[in-house]
């Protein structure tokens, strides 16, 4: 009942304010007119800002429902408005929020039992939206999947998105994902998770000018040397030759 009603709330905000700008801009004299008026059928600023505010409140109310089908929608309108050029941080807050459902955020019915919104593929999908947004914050809330997240699905989107991202400052990424290569080393050997590792240690290794970062070596010698399929461990091989020549590299200088 709270989702239906912020939802018409919404809509309700979309009857009343588009209206009211139509009549604005229609009273508005000519001299008076913002300079980012069209006459050709554009948008001026202002529809535009209207257009991305109700967006980004649609989304963030989808992102908070109850129901795994308008969580699914809300990924879709995100996906739509990261490729159009409309990010911002309203949507990467309502997709760490989905991230971190099960982690940060648990809802139960009536606070007890097994969790209501518990769903790894749409959290895995959240991880890989992230990736989109190079920011601090994004980044510590991939870490927070990483480490809290029992579904390897969702930490490999996590893994590959922190890639993506680029930042390892102080070698937290790095650490983190020798810890996840680690403990699935003892809980049991997941080739995708383990490929994404590699990849995201790769991609790490070439936005930063290679690492030094002694548990990211040992991480990648371990999938090397583990219980993996042949395509894992020739990219193991293939990520510590890439590591060697960035060392040379940089102790060559």
């Amino acid at each position: 009942m709270k989702f239906l009603a912020r939802c018409a709330y919404a809509a309700f905000l979309c009857v009343i304010a588009l209206p009211f700008a139509a009549a604005q801009a229609q009273t508005q004299p000519a001299s008076q007119a913002p300079a980012s008026s069209s006459t050709n059928g554009e948008k001026t600023v202002e529809e535009a800002y209207l257009q991305e505010s109700l967006e980004t409140m649609i989304i963030k109310e989808q992102a908070h429902s109850d129901s795994r089908d308008t969580k699914e929608i809300a990924l879709q309108y995100a996906r739509q408005a990261i490729d159009a050029g409309r990010k911002n941080n309203d949507i990467r807050d309502s997709l760490e929020y989905l991230a971190l459902e099960t982690t940060d955020i648990i809802s139960r019915q009536a606070g007890l039992g097994q969790p209501t919104n518990n769903f790894p593929d749409i959290r895995a999908k959240a991880c890989d939206y992230l990736g989109d947004f190079p920011s601090v914050s994004a980044k510590n809330a991939l870490i927070k999947v990483v480490l809290g997240d029992n579904e390897p699905m969702v930490i490999a989107a996590a893994v590959r998105s922190l890639g993506k991202i680029g930042l390892n400052e102080n070698n937290e990424v790095t650490q983190d994902i020798a810890f996840i290569v680690n403990r699935y080393n003892v809980l049991g050997p997941d080739n995708s998770l383990a490929f994404e590792c590699l990849v995201a240690i790769q991609r790490l290794a070439d936005k930063n000018g290679g690492l030094n970062d002694p548990t990211a070596i040992r991480a990648v010698m371990q999938i090397d040397a583990g219980n993996y399929i042949t395509p894992v461990k020739t990219m193991a091989e293939q990520v510590l030759n890439s590591l060697r020549k960035y060392q040379v590299m940089n102790s060559s200088k």
